[in-house]
């Protein structure tokens, strides 16, 4: 195994993918028109908790062209409509190891895109299959690529799959979503994450709106003027993403003031939503795997 994948590793992957793949379900059952986006994401951050888990990045729900990113404030009041592509993406750890996975869900009463959502699903059945030692992520890519185009849809070209690793959702290999060369290899003892997404568009997709997701990338240059309780709150999270949403027990213009000056000393990051063009419709499917000698397994199946 590789230098901290130990017996102790495995059963953490192992148990947030169990508790990622419930919430995952519950979401997919639950996301209907007329409920708000808001009351899903903190649901399924709240079921993670009662499990033994903590969010690995805040629950995330984007609508029709928003393909990733979409994450509610604490007083967005948007609801689900009627003909909605719909995916949620949720992350859980236990003791700082991450799974991640994700679902869409059509809402339209005429299942107008559930070829769209079973486009992203078969070719994430596809990328698992072609996954081994040794074999080289362009190829994997050219899986996702092949039963995408297929079904007569574009895979999204500059969204990938990744590692994961403890504190760490964005790690080593990025796993793209078409076919390429010199993008490394699998290796064993390994834990990431495959989430093709499909599209009716050309697939590129771009940073539109105001962000709720954030990271803190090193500790801040300057810790004078910043708000002490805010900080501390922000840095429990250990470098981990966090939402506006995590801190609404403190006081908002604190809140809103320390995140603007840790941005403003490049301490911290934002994550603004990810769009395709309007009209354009975005469906996502993500597992989250580990790879040893033996295959893979889903960790959160």
């Amino acid at each position: 195994m590789l230098p901290g994948l130990d017996a102790h590793a495995l059963d953490c992957y192992r148990k947030a993918g169990r508790i990622a793949s419930e919430c995952r379900e519950w979401a997919r059952e639950n996301v209907k028109p007329g409920v708000t986006i808001r009351s899903v994401l903190e649901t399924v951050e709240a079921m993670i908790r009662e499990r033994g888990g903590e969010p690995g990045f805040p629950a995330q729900s984007s609508r029709n062209s928003i393909a990733a990113h979409y994450c509610s404030s604490p007083e967005d009041e948007q609801e689900y409509a009627e003909n909605d592509c719909v995916k949620v993406d949720f992350g859980v750890h236990v003791d700082g190891y991450v799974a991640d996975t994700a679902a869409s869900i059509d809402l339209s009463k005429d299942k107008r895109w559930t070829p769209l959502v079973e486009a992203s699903k078969s070719a994430l059945a596809a990328a698992i299959a072609t996954v081994g030692v040794g074999v080289p992520v362009g190829e994997v890519g050219g899986a996702i690529e092949r039963t995408i185009l297929k079904a007569g849809f574009q895979p999204v070209r500059n969204l990938t799959g990744h590692g994961l690793g403890r504190w760490k959702v964005h790690t080593p290999p990025q796993i793209p979503n078409y076919a390429e060369r010199g993008g490394g290899v699998f290796r064993k003892d390994t834990v990431f994450a495959i989430e093709p997404f499909a599209c009716t568009g050309e697939g590129m997709i771009r940073e539109a709106g105001k962000a709720e997701v954030f990271m803190m990338v090193r500790p801040p240059m300057r810790a004078k003027g910043l708000d002490r309780d805010v900080l501390k709150a922000i840095e429990s999270w250990r470098g981990l993403p966090i939402a506006r949403r995590y801190f609404k027990h403190l006081d908002r213009a604190l809140v809103e003031d320390t995140l603007l000056k840790l941005a403003r000393q490049g301490s911290l990051v934002r994550y603004p939503p990810l769009v395709e063009e309007d009209g354009v419709m975005v469906a996502q499917y993500e597992h989250s795997l580990y790879l040893s000698e033996a295959g893979v397994e889903i960790l959160t199946a």
